[in-house]
């Protein structure tokens, strides 16, 4: 009798022990829908909601980043029923268009160990005026609503990988000369909050800097406003060669106007390009984005509604992310070693 009062026993605190950590280990639900992730036995595991497509196993994703991760795309999960849309994993669930090349533009070239398939962006047709490019976005006339993470925003994140697949900048073909190349490469940014589908709050991009091509984050702080522009001293073409994925990041402060760049987690030196106060920060703050949503974003060129080209990309993107937040070097580098082997 006594053996089997201590069986009982010991399998009640079994089951104690076990709903102990079984609690421990469930990730709290957060306001709006959104639910936080765990990080349990060394491993981060964002929970489905709505049906989204969740990310199982060890999360290629930062554990720091995931509160201020508002859209983030893998190229891995096309929307149910329709694979020519690429599902958001952030939380503000922001599912963008694949314009263009729809499906064909995923590619089984995943830039880092976590990924098998990245996004292909190129010119189709240099020689004529039309909307035939492979881009990727998302756009509303009136602003996209699930964007709201970047209303009135302190500063924001863009960062992904990159691999030129092809020689940049393209022809021109708004232009009847044969010759005239763009003036830029679009990347990856957000739009404002009054955008044609061009203009933007903050930008990714390889611009002519007094004349020269170079490697740069834009912000707008102000809808309608002036931008400011950090441009990286080192040339583009060495920043980013063909055939070699990087993984890029651009931060924008829009309290303090600070921007900077940073090339396979190490921070770039570079200058800004306006003089002055192009955000207009000299007056009372908190100094904040306009409080309008933006219009959506932009990948490989501008106008995502498909309404006209301009400055694609002949390259490949890969585990596009974008956040609320002008996150810091170190998680920056934390993100970039956690793909890469070390912190994996």
């Amino acid at each position: 009798m006594r053996r089997k009062r201590n069986t009982v026993t010991a399998f009640a605190a079994f089951l104690t022990t076990l709903a102990t950590v079984t609690t421990l280990t469930v990730a709290p639900a957060e306001a709006g829908g959104r639910v936080a992730p765990t990080e349990a036995g060394g491993r981060v595991a964002p929970t489905e909601a709505g049906g989204r497509p969740g990310l199982t196993g060890k999360s290629p994703v930062h554990p720091a980043l995931w509160p201020h991760l508002a859209a983030y795309y893998d190229f891995e999960h096309p929307v149910r029923g329709n694979p020519a849309k690429e599902r958001d994993l952030g939380f503000s669930r922001t599912d963008i268009d694949l314009v263009g090349g729809g499906a064909r533009m995923r590619t089984k070239d995943g830039a880092h160990r976590g990924s098998r398939t990245s996004l292909q962006v190129r010119q189709v047709t240099p020689e004529a005026k039309g909307n035939d490019d492979w881009k990727a976005g998302v756009y509303g006339p009136s602003g996209v609503p699930t964007l709201r993470a970047f209303n009135a925003v302190d500063g924001m994140t863009v960062m992904g990988w990159y691999k030129m697949t092809g020689p940049n900048p393209s022809p021109n073909s708004n232009s009847a000369s044969p010759d005239d190349l763009y003036g830029a490469v679009g990347l990856a940014g957000v739009l404002s909050g009054d955008s044609d589908g061009h203009a933007v709050r903050g930008l990714l991009e390889i611009i002519e800097v007094n004349g020269e091509l170079r490697l740069v984050a834009l912000g707008r702080r102000v809808d309608g406003g002036s931008s400011q522009t950090f441009a990286a001293s080192q040339d583009w073409r060495t920043l980013l060669p063909v055939g070699e994925w990087v993984f890029l990041a651009a931060t924008f402060d829009f309290g303090t106007g600070a921007m900077a760049l940073y090339r396979n987690g190490q921070r770039l030196d570079g200058f800004y390009t306006v003089p002055g106060d192009p955000w207009d920060l000299s007056g009372p703050g908190p100094h904040r984005a306009s409080p309008t949503d933006p219009r959506g974003i932009k990948i490989g060129g501008s106008f995502p509604q498909n309404t006209a080209e301009r400055n694609p990309c002949d390259c490949r993107m890969d585990s596009l992310m974008f956040l609320d937040s002008a996150v810091s070097g170190d998680r920056i580098r934390a993100q970039y070693r956690r793909v890469t082997g070390t912190g994996w």
